[in-house]
């Protein structure tokens, strides 16, 4: 558990549902330092890359963080109905664009995923948040596996979907098209939900100047980070480090300061067919339409869309948490 400030609020409970590539790497060293969350465990899921290469990947993120004692479970390795699609394209053949990390000396815990969430939440004495970053499955399986452990979840908060563009195709994120029916369980699940969707996603940017120093931090956590922006903010093959988005650790960043975030509430389904498959339709109008006036609409599960950031209050707050400060002598 990571020590809360003096007379500050309980730190939020969480359980982490992982397909570590780098931008999970960077929001798991971020869930394990910062003083107001408690990560309880992590749970891995096939995504970025092959389930396996992610609990690999993610014992060695926490081994770096200084936390390797959290429970690493493994979970799906397929989607739903989907053969599996990495993203190796974008985060290498490892998932971590190529980096090699030290290797962690703690393995994966005896229980699958979805008994891990089912323990840790009946176990928590407060509310957990179940804080997914990558495809939904292993969050579905459980909503339909235990339905009341789900109940008492204090909130879902994924990574996921958009409110604009896409980038596994023109119209749908990522994770959303790797297991839209995943998804969809989740929107509808009633359980209190909240989508930190692509666009708002790539504008928690950093500047190289920002970066570019904790890749020289004695810390290795801070250095890992370092390495895993600079390897991003090289990728459009330029000799110059560009601006990087911290991607998934945004949605971190939220949990630990709500204010990062606009969260407003709105309407969303998911495309579960057809060229716009994945896709997250937020409904934004102010006032129904014809379709709802004919009862041609169905139910629509309302849910919180996050639609902007505080950019500087984003950035502080991750850069703030993921260099620890220095030692006293």
């Amino acid at each position: 558990m990571n020590p809360a400030p003096a007379n500050a609020a309980l730190p939020a409970a969480v359980i982490a549902d992982v397909d570590t590539g780098m931008d999970d790497a960077l929001a798991l060293v971020f869930l394990a330092r910062d003083p107001r969350i408690d990560l309880l465990a992590v749970t891995c899921v096939a995504g970025n890359t092959a389930v396996d290469q992610v609990v690999r990947n993610t014992l060695d993120v926490l081994h770096a963080a200084g936390a390797g004692g959290i429970p690493v479970a493994r979970g799906a390795e397929r989607p739903l109905i989907n053969d599996p699609r990495d993203a190796h394209a974008f985060h290498g053949a490892n998932g971590l664009g190529g980096l090699e990390l030290p290797r962690s000396p703690h393995s994966p815990g005896t229980l699958a995923a979805v008994e891990l969430m089912h323990r840790t939440i009946e176990d928590s004495p407060v509310p957990v948040t179940l804080l997914a970053l990558g495809p939904l499955t292993n969050v579905a399986v459980f909503l339909r596996a235990y339905p009341a452990t789900a109940r008492k979840l204090e909130r879902i908060v994924f990574m996921g979907g958009s409110a604009g563009i896409g980038n596994a195709t023109s119209h749908a994120e990522f994770n959303a098209w790797q297991d839209p029916e995943a998804l969809a369980i989740v929107i509808h699940s009633g359980v209190p939900t909240v989508m930190y969707g692509l666009d708002v996603f790539i504008q928690a940017t950093l500047e190289p100047a920002q970066y570019l120093p904790l890749a020289r931090a004695d810390d290795d956590g801070a250095r890992l980070v370092g390495d895993i922006l600079t390897v991003g903010g090289l990728r459009g093959g330029g000799a110059d480090p560009q601006p990087v988005t911290i991607g998934d650790a945004g949605a971190a960043c939220l949990i630990a300061v709500p204010q990062t975030v606009e969260l407003l509430r709105y309407p969303v389904r998911v495309e579960l067919s057809g060229h716009s498959r994945g896709q997250t339709l937020v409904d934004r109008r102010l006032q129904p339409g014809e379709s709802e006036h004919h009862g041609e609409a169905g139910p629509v599960p309302v849910i919180e869309v996050a639609l902007g950031l505080d950019h500087r209050l984003m950035t502080e707050t991750f850069l703030d948490t993921v260099l620890p400060p220095p030692s006293p002598r």
